[in-house]
């Protein structure tokens, strides 16, 4: 598209005495003054934002109201309850009422709001007037002589943790209206004339309990303090004299009476750790009775300790482990048809551990026992018959211990394949044999296995050697090598920080010898790493 020129038009024009007003052309103006250019397109005027953030925010404001809705109605809730609370307990201080069960005492409302909102000042404020309020109602029941509510009184504001010399001012006088109401003199003869009649303790009017009495009142009794002094060194010697003597429950509960009467006695200590150290001794004497299959005396010994000692860890041990070599007992005279010895045995195995699996399997084994023998009592098979019988029986015998099954399951272990074929032919030099090579077996198994460092493994073939030969002199050896690798193994374990395993180890090795080197030392670590201690 060319150019061209236009006249310029100047303004503003000059009007005309008619009034109209006429542009004026200026000819004479450049050639490039007045050149017109495409026109360009107008701009369309930009939409106002501020609708759209309008928007945004009412979205927004309708989120939060629906999401806070909750947060804010409860917070909303609370302050009101709490404020409601804290008016009641100001209601309840007025009204007298400082306490009540039914949680409508000042001191619960107070404690109410305390629970809803920790950071309420006025809750804090509330309790200690009440505590205040309670050495006030003390002081007012002292002086009514109503000895009972200046008691229940004189404890609340105790609880409320009152300024220590405002309470023990009403303890004092409370102790003193006590004990002229109570007739210290009288309650002083009382006891000394139980104590010249041999009432010492066990009844509200022997001499003990009449001195704590007398010293509840009168803490600083001279009187009753040397009385039950003298008392109390004269149970401990009593003690002494019962544990000396194996009498473990008597002096434990004659100990733990003086403890509750005096725990600061100075000749308590004393005592204390020589009931510690006979325990310890009964305890490894009856484990050493366990391990020997002196199995009545270690029974006894076990039973002594719990009486001492209810709930003892390891005497409670002790008495699982006595059930379940009763029931291997009961197992081994079944096997070889002594009935009468396998029930005594069984039935001293259910009266330690009435619902332990062990006793099941030995009753069933038992059972198995008797038809076995029916079987063979009804026809004597023929020589060529049984001779297949008893090889058959080695051979089941030499399988089940290629597996480890020595002395498991019942009626099809080794040990239990050969005892039935001593039954059908006792004198078969095979048998013999068989018979004979069972302990060395289970004795190579314990050595194998502890060299491979599977100590499971090795527990079992050690259960089974004290099955087959409980009196063997080597077993004290074996169990010893085998408690020291448990104390290894839980050593190992407790400093990769795997404390069930260790603990695990710690138990396994207690129940094979209670002496083994370093045993103490271990079960100190587990005890401290339990503790939290690492």
């Amino acid at each position: 598209m060319g150019w061209r020129i236009l006249p310029r038009v100047t303004s503003p024009p000059d009007p005309l005495p008619d009034g109209r007003i006429e542009p004026h052309i200026d000819w004479h103006a450049a050639p490039d003054d007045g050149r017109v250019r495409p026109r360009r397109p107008v701009a369309r005027p930009a939409r106002p934002w501020w609708p759209w953030l309008l928007g945004a925010l009412v979205v927004a404001g309708l989120a939060s109201a629906v999401l806070l809705r909750k947060p804010i109605a409860d917070r909303l809730w609370q302050g009101t309850r709490v404020q409601a609370l804290l008016d009641q307990g100001d209601a309840a201080i007025r009204q007298g009422k400082l306490s009540a069960a039914d949680g409508s005492g000042a001191r619960q409302r107070f404690e109410a709001a305390l629970a809803l909102d920790n950071d309420r000042r006025e809750a804090r404020d509330g309790l200690a007037r009440v505590g205040t309020a309670a050495i006030a109602q003390a002081q007012a029941a002292l002086k009514g002589n109503d000895l009972a509510a200046a008691r229940d009184a004189l404890a609340l504001a105790r609880q409320l943790q009152v300024p220590q010399a405002q309470s023990d001012a009403v303890a004092a006088e409370l102790r003193k209206r006590e004990s002229d109401a109570a007739g210290i003199g009288t309650l002083i003869a009382n006891a000394v004339a139980a104590r010249a009649a041999g009432r010492i303790d066990g009844a509200p009017d022997a001499a003990l309990p009449l001195f704590k009495q007398v010293l509840a009142l009168q803490p600083d009794n001279t009187i009753a303090l040397e009385g039950r002094e003298d008392l109390l060194s004269d149970q401990l010697q009593q003690a002494r004299k019962a544990l000396q003597g194996g009498h473990l429950a008597e002096g434990a509960a004659l100990i733990a009476s003086v403890r509750g009467y005096d725990a600061g006695h100075y000749d308590l200590p004393g005592a204390s750790a020589l009931l510690a150290r006979t325990l310890d001794q009964q305890r490894r004497q009856a484990d050493t009775d366990l391990r020997r299959d002196r199995l009545d005396s270690a029974v006894r010994t076990y039973q002594d300790v719990l009486a001492a000692v209810p709930g003892d860890a390891a005497a409670t041990l002790g008495l699982q482990n006595a059930a379940a070599q009763y029931a291997q007992r009961a197992r081994r005279q079944a096997s070889d048809f002594d009935f009468a010895g396998a029930q005594a045995d069984l039935e001293q195995a259910r009266a330690l551990a009435p619902q332990s699996a062990a006793v099941a399997e030995v009753t069933r084994a038992i059972e198995r026992a008797h038809r076995s023998q029916a079987q063979l009592d009804q026809t004597m098979p023929a020589s060529p018959q049984r001779q297949r019988r008893v090889r058959a029986l080695l051979a089941d015998a030499d399988r089940a211990a290629a597996r480890g099954n020595w002395i498991d399951p019942p009626g099809e272990s080794a040990f239990d394949k050969v005892r039935a074929a001593q039954s059908l032919a006792p004198d078969d030099p095979q048998v013999r044999r068989a018979a004979q090579q069972l302990v060395p077996d289970v004795q190579q198994c314990v050595r194998r296995e502890l060299s491979a460092n599977r100590v499971r493994a090795a527990q079992t073939c050690l259960d089974a050697w004290q099955a087959i030969a409980p009196g063997d002199g080597n077993l004290g050896v074996a169990r010893r090598q085998l408690a020291m690798r448990w104390i290894d193994i839980g050593t190992e374990r407790l400093g990769a920080g795997e404390l069930r395993v260790a603990s695990e180890a710690l138990q396994r090795a207690r129940g094979l010898d209670r002496s083994a080197p370093g045993l103490d030392d271990f079960a100190a670590r587990v005890a401290h790493a339990r503790a939290g201690g690492g």
